[in-house]
């Protein structure tokens, strides 16, 4: 297929853009656009899949270019977001534009270009703190910050359009991910550059808050199933491991995966509204299992193991100890 990707030069969707291509699709490239004609992640895109990825620089807040890039091409892969939980507490309107009124031009142009599948990329945040473990697909949402109330926005657009216009749109719902390319804004990162850079004291926000949390390459492989899986329109689902860690348990492991013997220091600064703090999120993935046939396949430590060699390698990402919202 040639599948339009919004968002490509991010974490997960540079990812994606590779897993894709290696399965022989056709990857149109939607990358946030910059003066400095940065392709992002993609920058470093395998060669010898080169030619299977056409990239343009743009902004999914631009209807017209959205529905120009979604003509000829068979489905769309929609990623394209403002994530930091912590940036929506000071730029709200922001978050609506690109996730909500985004995700909806993303959808008019898919209806436009008669495409065969699209992907809308939710995030578990939109449950908030859970009501019961674990957690399945008819949990109730709750917006505990401004981020998850312009996904859950987006996820009800998703649905209104397959149920009014019969839009064949999927709303994949992925757990934490985590690997290499992510950026100092999340956990692991942030312990791993501070640890790395042989800090003494390695500073977080709360250490209570529980995530089910999955490797990069394993969330980039449950997209590419739910492009190819038939039979799914309308449909929302989610993934993740099934189980959860606790951030001060998950910063011992990342300290043991670093070699480092730093202590573990709660900075007032990085803790969110105690209201906005999710404290919970446990994946039931017995849907994606059943409809993707998807199964995690990286475990935790072997994912630190291998997030740790990223950031050894790539020093010049990161600003250990600043705090990047």
């Amino acid at each position: 297929m040639k599948v339009l990707l919004t968002g490509a030069g991010g974490f997960i969707p540079s990812h994606v853009a590779e897993e894709l291509a290696g399965r022989g699709h056709e990857v149109r490239a939607l990358v946030h656009y910059n003066s400095r004609g940065s392709w992002g992640h993609l920058q470093g895109f395998n060669p010898a899949l080169r030619d299977r990825l056409e990239v343009h620089l743009g902004d999914v807040t631009d209807a017209f270019q959205t529905r120009r890039l979604a003509q000829g091409c068979d489905a769309i892969v929609h990623m394209a977001a403002l994530i930091g939980i912590p940036y929506s507490y000071q730029a709200p309107d922001s978050y609506l534009a690109t996730n909500t009124q985004g995700t909806l031009n993303i959808l008019e142009a898919a209806r436009s270009a008669g495409v065969q599948r699209v992907i809308v990329t939710s995030t578990s945040e939109v449950y908030g703190t859970a009501r019961y473990t674990p957690i399945d697909e008819a949990h109730p949402l709750q917006a505990q910050s401004p981020y998850a109330a312009s996904k859950i926005g987006a996820d009800k657009l998703a649905e209104a359009y397959f149920r009014s216009f019969d839009l064949p749109v999927v709303v994949l719902r992925p757990f934490n991910t985590y690997g290499p390319r992510q950026s100092e804004r999340a956990v692991i990162p942030t312990i791993l550059a501070q640890a790395l850079a042989g800090r003494e004291e390695i500073r977080l926000g709360s250490l209570a808050p529980r995530r089910d949390l999955t490797f990069v390459e394993d969330t980039a492989r449950a997209f590419a199933l739910a492009l190819e899986a038939p039979g799914i329109a309308g449909e929302e689902i989610h993934f993740g491991q099934g189980w959860a860690v606790s951030v001060g348990e998950l910063a011992e492991r990342c300290l043991a995966a670093a070699n480092s013997q730093a202590r573990i220091v709660q900075e007032n600064e990085r803790v969110r509204p105690e209201k906005s703090e999710v404290g919970l999120l446990l994946c039931n993935p017995a849907k994606a299992r059943q409809l993707l046939g998807w199964q995690p396949q990286v475990t935790l430590d072997e994912g630190l193991a291998r997030t740790v060699d990223f950031i050894r390698a790539h020093p010049e990402y990161y600003k250990a100890g600043s705090y990047t919202i």
